[in-house]
């Protein structure tokens, strides 16, 4: 599936300034503090899951990606203020956000889990969350999730800034569990050494949304079609498999 240079480049002037100066630039946003998904190298430089994708679906629509770090939470407010053209940091597609922000077509998709010391009694029940401190990213689907539907049985959910943080203080005794996807939190914390000796609790969790997708601003119908003709193209030609065989050892695109 290719569309003609001729047609990606309109698309991208499409958003009458809300590209970078150079009109073939896309300004991507990214948190990254989030690994195996968006991390930084020793060198400074952006690598992960997102990145790879973000990087091969520019060089498909003959756009330069500029990789823009942000914290999470304020992603969609510099999106909608014309900071940034896209995000793309492992973004949920949920109802609430469909509200405000239009979506690429899904780039993966993973559940939710629990994490905490093992043999901590710690679970997603009333009994086992009373009075518990489980931290969050603020921002995130996690944040919305738990304050919904775990504040009522007693837990205090504690939201930081990064993901970095959260993990910070579970080390260090400040909080009982962490809730975050299945797959950033046994890639990035619990394979590494500073996850030595936390596990997963309970079950994998369903968060209601429809995967991961590039958020871009409502009006930017074009770029959408654009973007989504490069993600189908991947899936198409093994290109994306290819990519996601560097982190995982599964099919990100339908967990």
């Amino acid at each position: 599936m290719k569309t003609p240079l001729i047609t990606l480049c309109a698309a991208l002037a499409f958003s009458s300034g809300a590209f970078a100066a150079d009109a073939n630039t896309l300004r991507l946003g990214i948190d990254p503090t989030y690994p195996p998904m968006d991390s930084k190298a020793p060198d400074g430089s952006l690598k992960g899951f997102d990145v790879d994708l973000g990087n091969e679906i520019c060089r498909r629509i003959h756009a330069h990606c500029q990789w823009v770090e942000l914290e999470f939470s304020g992603m969609i407010p510099a999106l909608q203020a014309r900071k940034i053209d896209a995000v793309l940091s492992s973004m949920a597609i949920t109802e609430k956000r469909q509200q405000q922000i239009l979506f690429s077509s899904k780039l993966f998709q993973f559940k939710s889990r629990l994490i905490a010391k093992q043999g901590s009694p710690l679970a997603p029940t009333a009994s086992g969350l009373a009075g518990k401190q489980i931290g969050v990213q603020s921002g995130t689907q996690f944040e919305g999730y738990a304050l919904k539907n775990w504040t009522p049985l007693g837990a205090n959910v504690v939201a930081y800034k990064s993901q970095d943080e959260v993990f910070a203080d579970l080390q260090n005794g400040r909080l009982d569990g962490a809730l975050l996807g299945t797959v950033e939190a046994d890639y990035g914390f619990l394979r590494t050494p500073a996850g030595k000796g936390f596990a997963f609790v309970g079950e994998p969790l369903s968060m209601g949304d429809h995967g991961v997708g590039i958020g871009l601003r409502k009006d930017e119908t074009e770029v959408q079609a654009s973007i989504n003709a490069a993600i189908a193209s991947m899936l198409k030609d093994g290109t994306y498999a290819q990519i996601a065989k560097k982190y995982f050892d599964f099919d990100p695109y339908g967990n």
